[in-house]
């Protein structure tokens, strides 16, 4: 029978580990939604985290499949052929996923926690200088959710069963920036750059619930989460085309223009399983099974504000297909002082044709240090493999997305180190 206070060190210190994987998933995740800190037994605690990840996506072969036309002092455009460049490319940035969090005990049976996160974000950043730039030059997604959730528990059996509420506030912004015209070459090289960005902002709400069931003797915890879709009806932002410009025979030089552009787009609903227990003294499995509906992410489009505007919309093409993440792992406790845990998580990749977001596998490891009964200091790695793979022109209701670039990856290392520290009173 293992002991209750192995719930001290060993099962936070597994959900630590499950997170800091999780801050490597498909689609736009990063942190997701975490609301492990509930079920804190304290009557109050407070924890703040960070987590740091270092994917190394390399893109090769790659080849510009739509060359346009590049007769720009006709007064024509086109992305141009940059075949020319470099067909190989660093396609991924480094990033820090921060998340703080508040529980109280506000009677025996009622708990609630408030918590900031950053569940969503993306940052690809190949440059200006490959093949591929009339695709991407840079595009990155960042996110801010405020979120409260609460609790009620009662007695049921040999442990405790848990109905879980709440509701938050998701702020998503972002931009891409690719190429549109290639100027190289021509005297309108040292005037423009040829860019043109986009960039877009909304916000929405959200709510969750959920179940658990809890056995402490065992240090046994059951949970079910699910987490709502989060409706951005008002994302909005600007199309920036100031970097172009062509010669009008007649006319003379034209550039760009910037104008505003709306549309919506909807971030996905979620649901997750987590199991955890003890099985012998002192030792502890877990695991977790979780579902995120990102083939709702397709193809967004976002049209010029102004009605009578003739300029045509745009859009941002993703085709994600629904993603699915499973963990499990084993933890042991030393001593009343540390703790050690390891894991193996799979994530399914949401790309199947367009995109570089494949499977992905990680093993995890950590300890967790507790000098007092109110202090837990924790520090959680992973190393893991984003398998390879290529991406092309797919159709998608008709229409032919990513026939402007195809490119190759192989196997690539992604890696990253989390800490945490939780104060209890």
């Amino acid at each position: 029978m293992a002991h209750e206070n192995l719930k001290r060190g060993v099962l936070a210190l597994a959900a630590g580990i499950l997170v800091a994987s999780s801050a490597h998933a498909g689609g736009l995740e990063r942190g997701g939604y975490n609301i492990d800190l509930l079920f804190d037994p304290s009557d109050y605690a407070a924890e703040a985290a960070t987590t740091y990840v270092v994917p190394q996506r390399k893109l090769k072969n790659v080849r510009d499949t739509d060359t346009g036309n590049t007769d720009i002092l006709g007064g024509t455009f086109g992305g141009g052929n940059l075949n020319y460049r470099p067909n190989s490319v660093d396609d991924t940035e480094n990033y820090w996923v921060p998340r703080v969090g508040f529980k109280a005990a506000l009677t025996d049976g009622i708990d609630c926690m408030a918590d900031y996160s950053q569940p969503w974000g993306a940052h690809t950043n190949p440059g200006k200088n490959w093949a591929g730039a009339n695709n991407n030059i840079e595009t990155k997604v960042e996110s801010d959710n405020y979120a409260a959730t609460c609790s009620y528990k009662w007695d049921m059996g040999p442990g405790q069963f848990r109905i879980i509420g709440g509701v938050f506030y998701q702020e998503v912004n972002g931009f891409k920036e690719r190429l549109v015209q290639d100027y190289t070459g021509t005297p309108l090289a040292g005037l423009f750059s040829g860019v043109g960005r986009l960039e877009l902002e909304g916000d929405g709400w959200g709510w969750r619930t959920g179940v658990g069931y809890e056995i402490p003797e065992y240090a046994l915890r059951a949970s079910l989460v699910y987490n709502s879709s989060v409706e951005l009806d008002n994302l909005s932002g600007f199309i920036d085309l100031r970097q172009l410009g062509f010669v009008v025979p007649g006319v003379g030089l034209v550039t760009g223009t910037k104008y505003d552009v709306n549309g919506s787009a909807s971030m996905p609903d979620s649901l997750e399983l987590k199991l955890q227990s003890g099985f012998a003294p002192d030792w502890a499995a877990f695991g977790s099974v979780k579902w995120t509906d990102w083939s709702q992410l397709q193809v967004l489009k976002f049209c010029p504000a102004t009605v009578s505007r003739t300029t045509p919309c745009t859009s941002l093409d993703l085709l994600y297909r629904d993603g699915w993440t499973i963990s499990g792992g084993v933890g042991h406790k030393f001593n009343d002082q540390w703790s050690g845990a390891v894991s193996l998580t799979w994530d399914r990749g949401t790309s199947h044709g367009y995109g570089s977001q494949t499977d992905t596998w990680l093993l995890g490891s950590g300890v967790s240090y507790t000098p007092t009964k109110n202090v837990e200091f924790r520090m959680a790695g992973f190393a893991g493999i984003m398998t390879s793979g290529s991406s092309g022109a797919v159709t998608y209701q008709g229409d032919v997305i990513g026939d402007d670039v195809s490119y190759d990856f192989g196997n690539d290392f992604v890696g990253g180190i989390s800490t945490a520290l939780k104060v209890k009173f």
